[in-house]
């Protein structure tokens, strides 16, 4: 069976490249009919936080990227990663360095890299040690990798890396690789940005005897320009996304698309995703992050939601009445709307609060006399409803000589505020004749 795994360090936000990782290894053991587990990968004691670690549960969650075991906490393996370091210790594949900081540093100055001056002193000397890997002097490693394709280096570039600091504690080289063993990871699905730190880990499995698993490594996403992903454009975390308002559909969709593709099919329902994904169909390019496509993705998204799942993504605090006018309302609002902030401030319209007047909608001018006159006119309409209001507002205009549009704009503007908005028609059906005349006379 497919055994994948999502492994986050909680030492910030989970971060839209992290999303992506996560969804993919999630999608690809959906796929297969496999298992995806999720490791925190705390051992970065300085930067790791609780918060940081709720944060990356409750961002999974709110994607709806569920894993199926219960989750590690690297952590709480150190025992189990320092175990297996005395294990090569035993079988010759590592070694006790001795070697102070000062000595590190000329042998740095001198090779460029540690030259492994303590490979074969005795393991007995009454000195502060680390463990380091004994690497091979001779050959090459070849990754066979599922993106990338074949990779090769050879094993005299690579140093003889640390296993055990000084105070015995596990560097993360030797963690990942006993945790992805202990857990029978079969895939390991991540970014190209670990493609250096997979040779290095081969040679542990190797030492250790172990099956390697199947690599992965996923070009990181770009910003517009093709560079670095910058804060502006987007290295943001999930949380950012969803207080911005973008829904969770239109944010998975929009991951699965930066790198991955099926055709030219851009709207990806969830379910289609898990049929047709399947991890050789990565890209080896980087994907580009474009903000106007995610928020084209997210307009689809609020359109085709149902009116009462999105009155409550909206999470307005509104009574009884409000809460009416806008499921009523919601059917022309949602149309116009490419973030759910911009719906919730466009409700604004049906709720019993102060209006606020654009600039725009202070320029907006017309008689006051035709507008007491329409007002009285109003007061007579028994039948508020959006087709008789439009019928009776022409023929208005057409008897005080005046532009229909130029008296629906004034109307629009004094219930709403804005001149931009649904049919004015509409908003006063919706609004109630009571509520209408209200608010144009306080006007």
């Amino acid at each position: 069976m497919i055994r994948v795994r999502f492994a986050p360090s909680p030492t910030g936000e989970l971060h839209i490249g992290s999303a992506r990782t996560a969804l993919f290894n999630w999608l690809y053991a959906r796929h297969t009919g496999g298992k995806f587990l999720l490791r925190i990968e705390d051992t970065d004691i300085l930067r790791s936080t609780p918060e940081n670690t709720e944060a990356i549960f409750e961002a999974l969650e709110w994607l709806g990227i569920h894993y199926d075991e219960e989750a590690v906490i690297q952590s709480k393996g150190i025992k189990r990663h320092q175990e297996i370091a005395y294990e090569m210790l035993k079988r010759g594949r590592a070694y006790k360095c001795y070697c102070t900081k000062e000595e590190l540093e000329d042998i740095r100055q001198q090779y460029g890299r540690y030259n492994g001056k303590c490979r074969h002193l005795s393991d007995d000397q009454d000195k502060p040690f680390v463990v380091r890997l004994k690497s091979d002097d001779t050959g090459s490693i070849t990754i066979h990798d599922g993106v990338q394709g074949d990779i090769t280096v050879k094993t005299e570039t690579l140093d003889d890396m640390v296993l055990l600091r000084q105070d015995g504690t596990p560097v993360y080289m030797l963690s990942v690789v006993v945790d992805d063993y202990d857990m029978n990871i079969t895939h390991v699905i991540r970014g190209d940005d670990h493609l250096t730190n997979a040779f290095r880990q081969y040679q542990i499995y190797q030492a250790m005897g172990w099956g390697v698993p199947q690599f992965f490594h996923i070009p990181l996403i770009h910003g517009s320009q093709g560079g670095k992903l910058s804060k502006r454009e987007g290295a943001v975390g999930v949380q950012s996304f969803r207080n911005e308002g973008i829904l969770k559909d239109a944010l998975v969709n929009y991951l699965l698309r930066l790198g991955w593709s099926h055709g030219d099919a851009e709207i990806i329902p969830l379910d289609q995703a898990i049929q047709w994904f399947d991890v050789k169909d990565i890209g080896k390019s980087p994907a580009r992050f474009d903000k106007d496509k995610l928020l084209f993705l997210n307009a689809h998204y609020i359109k085709e939601k149902d009116n009462k799942e999105l009155f409550d993504l909206m999470n307005l605090q509104v009574s009884e009445n409000e809460k009416i006018r806008i499921l009523k309302g919601l059917n022309s609002l949602k149309i116009r709307a490419k973030t759910l902030n911009e719906l919730k401030e466009s409700a604004r319209i049906y709720m019993d609060i102060p209006i606020v007047f654009t600039d725009d909608a202070k320029k907006v001018l017309i008689n006051k006399e035709i507008v007491q006159e329409y007002i009285l006119e109003l007061k007579k309409i028994d039948d508020f409803l959006e087709k008789e209001l439009l019928d009776f507002t022409k023929i208005f205009a057409q008897s005080h000589k005046i532009k229909l549009g130029d008296l629906a704009q004034f109307v629009r503007v004094l219930l709403t505020g804005s001149t931009i908005s649904p049919s004015v028609f509409e908003i006063m059906e919706i609004l109630g004749k009571v509520d209408v005349l209200r608010r144009i006379e306080k006007m």
